[in-house]
């Protein structure tokens, strides 16, 4: 499978927002957008006329980056998302928020999402008892989402419970920080997902 494998803060750089892609790094002194927060490259600080087209690009990479998805899944996850009742745009990041990825990540599991891809695909998360490590795959309402047994005395899940103790998730998700769990309550609504997505743009690319 084909993978981004270059510095992830040319990624914030290049959208010209921070995508928070480096967990807690992104909230510290040490971020780079903080420093250089231009296109990467010669040409990064020179002023560029974008076009209709290129804004909508824009948006769409900038989804693509902050749900670390490539293309084609990312296409096909809109194809399904249009084909849902409803307004497309909506479906597609509640679908995107569905992901198992990104649950793990929202309950604090991990700082980023690909950690918590990583966390996933190592089979340290169950869904309802059982190991699922498809980081696509998309919950549904009910689910229970848990460390497995046989992780939690890791060095990683050591005193991790402590530490979410505080931690405040979206809505709809319950949190069980005492015993490394959460439970998927709901679907999100579009006025929950905050990520600085104009999704309305991606529709119109995809229109095109």
């Amino acid at each position: 499978m084909a993978r981004y494998t270059e510095a992830v803060c040319r990624q914030c750089r290049r959208e010209g927002v921070k995508l928070f892609l480096k967990g807690d790094k992104c909230y510290s002194g040490k971020c780079a957008f903080d420093v250089r927060s231009y296109a990467p490259g010669q040409h990064g600080q020179a002023r560029k006329k974008v076009s209709e087209y290129g804004i909508q690009l824009r948006e769409k990479q900038k989804a693509k980056r902050i749900y670390g998805i490539l293309e084609r899944q990312f296409h096909n996850t809109f194809t399904k998302a249009e084909k849902q009742k409803g307004i497309t745009g909506e479906n597609l990041l509640v679908m995107l928020e569905r992901r198992m990825d990104n649950v793990v990540y929202r309950l604090g599991f991990a700082s980023s999402r690909s950690q918590a891809r990583q966390l996933v695909c190592h089979g340290h998360i169950a869904v309802n008892g059982k190991r699922l490590d498809i980081p696509s795959a998309l919950v549904k309402a009910g689910d229970v989402i848990s460390v497995m047994e046989n992780s939690r005395g890791s060095e990683y899940f050591k005193g991790m419970a402590e530490a979410l103790a505080g931690k405040t998730v979206p809505a709809w998700l319950v949190l069980d920080a005492q015993n490394l769990g959460g439970k998927v309550d709901r679907f999100p609504v579009r006025e929950e997902i905050d990520v600085p997505i104009a999704e309305h743009l991606i529709v119109e690319l995809y229109s095109k």
